[in-house]
C-alpha cells in the first residue's frame, strides 16, 4: 500500500464570510449534517429508512441481520462523511468529529482483509464480486468512499480513513487493468474515476491516476464489457427478475469511446461525473483529444439541454437526456444530483481554461437549483427540480408522480441530500482560481470571503472580498501584502463579467478612482502594482429581465421567464392564486422591485402588471366554447419569488415560464 505523507491538511486558502451564504454554511453545519446522522441511523419519524449506520454495523460482525436498501447504499454514509470532513476544515466540532471517527472504526472493521469495502457484498452476495458491474455500484461506492477519505483527511489532518481508501484501491487496481488476467472492465455508474484523480492529487501515487485513465480509456470499446458480462450472467439483471434485453449502452455512456462523444445522452448523473473526470485527467496528461471531447460536450449540455434554472436530465425515464432542445417544464426531472455533477465539471473545465461561460453555469445551477433542492429548515429535500407544478396533477397523474409539490424528509435512494451537503460544505473551493507563473487571481463566484494566495512574482497575496450579491451588485476586495512588500506587488485581478443579461457594464473603481480593465475570456482583467490596503469595488448591474427561450425550446413557446442577477424567479399560487396557467403577462408588464425582510427570511420579489382569465363566465360543465364568445381577462398585478424559495409554505401550483404576448 502507498503511504501518502503527511501534509497541512487542514490547511484552509479560503474562508467565507458572507452574510448570503454563511446562513447556508450555518444550516448545513448545525442542522443538516446532524439531521443526515439521525437519517442514516433509522431515526427520522416517517422517513424513509436509510439501513447505511446498520449495514456497516452487520458487515463488521457488531451485529445480525440481513442487509438492507439499495444495492449502493453505502455511498449515503460516504457523502455524508465527506461533507463532515469538509464541515471540520472550516468550523471544528470535537462532538462532530468524536461521531466521524467511530463511523470510521467502523468502516475499518467491515474492510475485508484484502482490502474490499462493500457491505452489500460483504453481507448479501459474498461470493460475487464484480460479476455485475453494470448495475451493482461496487466501484461507484468506492469512489465516494475515497471523496470521503480525501475531505476527512484535508480537513482534519487524520489519515485513518485514507490508509483504508489506499488499501482498497490497491486492491482494485489489483483486479483492473490492461494487464493479462485483470478485468477490463468499468463501472456502471462513473464516480470511481474522479475520486482516483482526487486520491492521487492528495498521495501522489501515480497509480491512482493511470487507472483513472484505464477506466475512461477502456469504456465504450468493442466489444462491449457490459454486453460480455450481461451474456455471462444468463443474461439477467440486478433490478429485473427473469431475462432481460441486452443493455442500453447509450444509458451509461459506453456506446462509444469517451473521445468520440458529442452529444450528452443517457443517465444525467453519470454523465456528468464521467465528464468531470474526464476534465480532470485532460489537465493532469495534457490529452488534447480528451480535452476536445470535454468541450463538445460542454456545449452540447449548456446551449441545448440546459434548462434556465441550471437543471438538467429532462426525463424522468432513466433519470436522463433526452435529446437537444427538449426541455419540458412540467415533467421536468433535473435531478438535485446532475446539476452538482455539472457544477464538479464546471469546476473543472475553469481548470482546464478560464472562461466565464463555465462560472456563470457554475453560479446559475448553485443559486437556482441546487439551493431550491433544500428546505429552509434543511430537513426536507427536492430529487426532482420542476420548473412547473400543478399539485393535482402530481398526485393523479401517473406520469407526473415524479414531481412533488413539496420536498421529503428522506427517499430510499437518498443519493441528492448529502450531496447537497457536501457540496455546500466545500463552496470555498468553487470561488476562486489561480496562475501563480502568470501573478493572476481569478475570482469566479462573487461569494464573500478571505483568501491567500502564492504568486510567482508577488509572492503571498491576501484578498478579502466582500458580496453583497445575490440581492445588490457590490462587490469589493481588499488586498494584503507581507511586510516584505512594502513597495508593492504587480498582479493581475481577473473578475468575471457575468452573464445576466445585463445592458449596463461593470464599474471598477480602486481607492475611489475609476479603473480601465479589458476583457479576456469573459474576466475583466485588472494589471497594476497594489499597495498592501488597496481596495478595488466592482459594481455589477442587477437588473429585472425578461428571459425569451430559443424558438427550437418548443416548451416556452410564447412565455418568458424572470431574471435578476443570478436568480431565476418563479411564480406561486401563495401569492397569485390559481391556475397559474393561465396568467399572461401584460404588453407592458411595469415590473417593479422590492425587498421584502417578512417573506422567506428576507428576499427581493419582482412585481408587474399581467392579464389573467375570467373564469366567471364558465360553468364547471362547459369545457369548450368558441373563443371571445363571453369570460374574456381582467387585469392583475402578480408576484415573483426567488426560485430557491419556492415550496416553502402551503403547498400550490408553482410555475417559472409565464405566457406573455410578446415573447
Amino acid at each position: 500500500m502507498h503511504t501518502p505523507a503527511v501534509g497541512k491538511a487542514n490547511e484552509q486558502q479560503v474562508r467565507i464570510g458572507d452574510d448570503f451564504w454563511n446562513g447556508y454554511s450555518d444550516l448545513v453545519r448545525r442542522t443538516v449534517i446532524p439531521y443526515q446522522w439521525e437519517a442514516l441511523n433509522d431515526r427520522i419519524e416517517g422517513a424513509e429508512p436509510s439501513y447505511a449506520i446498520r449495514n456497516f454495523r452487520i458487515a463488521a460482525g457488531l451485529q445480525e441481520g440481513e442487509f438492507g436498501g439499495l444495492v449502493f447504499q453505502d455511498s449515503d454514509l460516504a457523502k455524508w462523511l465527506e461533507a463532515v470532513g469538509y464541515s471540520l476544515g472550516n468550523h471544528p466540532d470535537p462532538e462532530l468529529e468524536k461521531i466521524a471517527d467511530e463511523v470510521i472504526e467502523l468502516i475499518g472493521r467491515a474492510q475485508q482483509e484484502d482490502g474490499y469495502v462493500n457491505t452489500y457484498f460483504t453481507i448479501k452476495e459474498p461470493g460475487k464480486r464484480w460479476t455485475n458491474l453494470l448495475d451493482a455500484h461496487e466501484l461507484y461506492c468506492a469512489g465516494h468512499l475515497i471523496e470521503a477519505a480525501v475531505a476527512y483527511y484535508r480537513g482534519t489532518g487524520k489519515r485513518k480513513l485514507l490508509d483504508i481508501v489506499c488499501r482498497f484501491a490497491d486492491y482494485i487496481d489489483s483486479v483492473f487493468g490492461p494487464e493479462p488476467g485483470k478485468l477490463k472492465g468499468y463501472c456502471g455508474h462513473q464516480e470511481i474515476e474522479l475520486a482516483l484523480v482526487k486520491l492521487y492529487e492528495t498521495t501522489g501515487e501515480k497509480r491512482y491516476l493511470k487507472l483513472s485513465q484505464f477506466f475512461i480509456d477502456e469504456r465504450g470499446s468493442k466489444p462491449s464489457y457490459f454486453v460480455e458480462e450481461w451474456e455471462r450472467r444468463g443474461r439477467t439483471s440486478h433490478w429485473v427478475q427473469g431475462t432481460v434485453p441486452a443493455p442500453n449502452l447509450e444509458y451509461n455512456q459506453s456506446h462509444l469511446p469517451v473521445r468520440e462523444q458529442s452529444v450528452a445522452v443517457g443517465h444525467s448523473v453519470r454523465a456528468v461525473y464521467m465528464y468531470t473526470a474526464m476534465a480532470d485527467l485532460a489537465r493532469l496528461t495534457g490529452d488534447s483529444q480528451l480535452r476536445a471531447a470535454c468541450e463538445r460536450l460542454w456545449n452540447n449540455v449548456t446551449r441545448k439541454q440546459m434548462y434556465i434554472t441550471g437543471g438538467i436530465g429532462s426525463t424522468h425515464h432513466g433519470e436522463a437526456f433526452s435529446f437537444d432542445y427538449d426541455l419540458p417544464n412540467d415533467t421536468v426531472y433535473a435531478e438535485t444530483c446532475a446539476s452538482i455533477g455539472l457544477i464538479f465539471f464546471a469546476r473543472r473545465m475553469l481548470q482546464l481554461e478560464a472562461k466565464s461561460e463555465y462560472a456563470d453555469v457554475m453560479e446559475r445551477a448553485l443559486y437556482n437549483n441546487v439551493l431550491g433542492s433544500m428546505s429552509r429548515d434543511g430537513k426536507h429535500f427536492f430529487y426532482v427540480n420542476p420548473l412547473e407544478v400543478w399539485p393535482e396533477a402530481s398526485a393523479k397523474n401517473p406520469g407526473k408522480h415524479h414531481v412533488k409539490p413539496v420536498r421529503q424528509k428522506w427517499f430510499g435512494c437518498s443519493c441528492c441530500p448529502p450531496n447537497v451537503a457536501r457540496l455546500l460544505s466545500s463552496l470555498n473551493e468553487y470561488i476562486y482560481g489561480s496562475s501563480p507563473a502568470d501573478n493572476r487571481i481569478y475570482v469566479h463566484l462573487y461569494i464573500g470571503s478571505e483568501a491567500q494566495f502564492v504568486l510567482a512574482d508577488a509572492g503571498q497575496v491576501g484578498l478579502k472580498q466582500q458580496s453583497a450579491l445575490p440581492w445588490d451588485g457590490r462587490v469589493s476586495f481588499k488586498v494584503s501584502l507581507p511586510p516584505d512588500k512594502e513597495g508593492g506587488a504587480a498582479f493581475a485581478l481577473a473578475l468575471r463579467v457575468p452573464a445576466w443579461f445585463q445592458s449596463g457594464k461593470p464599474v471598477l473603481t480602486v481607492g475611489g478612482q475609476p479603473i480601465a480593465y479589458r476583457v479576456e475570456n469573459g474576466y475583466a482583467i485588472v494589471e497594476r502594482t497594489w499597495s498592501d490596503g488597496d481596495e478595488a469595488v466592482w459594481q455589477l448591474p442587477l437588473e429585472t429581465k425578461l428571459i425569451a427561450a430559443n424558438p427550437l425550446i418548443r416548451a416556452n413557446a410564447g412565455r418568458a421567464a424572470i431574471q435578476r442577477g443570478p436568480l431565476v424567479y418563479c411564480l406561486e399560487e401563495a401569492d397569485n392564486g390559481a391556475p397559474l396557467a393561465s396568467l399572461c403577462l401584460a404588453a407592458d408588464a411595469k415590473l417593479s422591485e422590492r425587498f421584502d425582510a417578512d417573506l422567506l427570511g428576507g428576499c427581493i420579489v419582482i412585481e408587474g402588471d399581467a392579464i389573467a382569465a375570467d373564469r366567471s363566465g364558465w360553468a364547471e360543465d362547459t369545457p369548450y366554447r368558441p373563443l371571445g364568445q363571453g369570460g374574456g381577462t381582467k387585469p392583475v398585478r402578480f408576484k415573483a419569488v426567488p426560485y430557491y424559495l419556492w415550496g416553502n409554505r402551503t403547498p400550490g401550483e408553482m410555475i417559472v415560464w409565464i405566457r406573455t404576448a410578446q415573447a
